[in-house]
């Protein structure tokens, strides 16, 4: 595509995208809470005018949705997040919430598991192995369990406010489906507890197609989100 068209299609679909007004609440955890405030609203690495998880924040509105049943009907069909999520489910895994403490031999071995993801390669912080993990009072740890039990994925997700989001979700390639299963359950669980508005998965632009394939799969969809924080 020429790049001034490509620079006009993607201002065209920056401008078509709905708002979404995110609210921090730093009463849930004050440190936490006003440290991703401003990570979230710091300049733009590459946009310096604009927030950094501002424009394409990838969320779920949730409150479009009455129950569980009513966001697993909007993702189910042939190759959509509902049918890998069942597809994961009738092969023996489970999502269940987890104490990281006990598997940090587990987390290790996923985080070692390949060099690179999504084309890129994995983080330092990924190579070298954490021997005990600090418990947030706003965050909930999950983790899918094969049949014998052993720990295939792990997602941490944050509570900021009127919205959650996810700060780690990985997992070994497997192709069972087990992420989209870990996501399907984590998000069905917010929609039954009804506590929040959005689900965030940081954002659109700068994922690589498949990462974005597999969050409009989902449910995901891209935001401009504004942020305030009381």
């Amino acid at each position: 595509m020429n790049p001034l068209l490509q620079h006009v299609t993607t201002l065209r679909t920056l401008l078509r995208m709905p708002a979404a007004f995110l609210r921090f609440n730093a009463a849930i955890e004050p440190v936490n809470v006003a440290s991703t405030y401003r990570y979230y609203t710091k300049p733009h690495p590459k946009y310096k005018l604009i927030q950094h998880k501002s424009w394409g924040a990838a969320l779920i509105d949730v409150r479009q949705y009455c129950s569980r049943d009513g966001y697993l009907d909007c993702i189910k069909g042939k190759n959509c997040g509902a049918y890998h999520a069942r597809r994961a489910r009738n092969r023996g895994y489970v999502t269940a919430l987890i104490d990281r403490n006990a598997h940090v031999d587990a987390i290790h071995a996923i985080n070692t598991s390949v060099g690179q993801r999504q084309g890129r390669p994995m983080d330092r912080s990924y190579q070298e192995k954490q021997t005990r993990f600090d418990v947030l009072r706003n965050f909930h740890y999950y983790g899918v369990l094969d049949p014998d039990g052993k720990l295939v994925a792990y997602a941490n997700i944050g509570r900021y406010g009127n919205f959650s989001a996810f700060s780690h979700l990985i997992g070994y390639r497997n192709n069972d489906g087990i992420m989209h299963l870990m996501v399907c359950d984590i998000v069905s669980r917010l929609i039954d507890e009804g506590e929040v508005d959005y689900v965030m998965y940081d954002t659109f632009f700068g994922a690589l197609p498949g990462m974005r394939q597999f969050k409009t799969i989902l449910g995901f969809q891209p935001y401009r989100a504004r942020y305030s924080i009381q």
